[in-house]
């Protein structure tokens, strides 16, 4: 897929958890694992805002266009 999360990268400059995250944006675990993974099939901008709000970032530091 052309689209590439960095919630990872985001997480690692933040020096914060996935478990810290997930509990901050209010959903589970195993959501969070499939939004980082890239298997979500989208990502709703309320979800976006609050990533960007919670990790202090942009969407196009979580977000990245990489042609196939």
């Amino acid at each position: 897929m052309p689209i590439v999360v960095n919630v990872d990268v985001m997480l690692a400059k933040r020096k914060m958890q996935s478990k810290e995250l997930a509990e901050r944006l209010g959903i589970t675990p195993a959501n969070l694992s499939i939004l980082k993974t890239g298997k979500a099939k989208g990502v709703r901008f309320d979800t976006l805002e609050a990533l960007c709000k919670i990790l202090d970032c942009q969407p196009g530091d979580l977000l990245e266009y990489v042609p196939e």
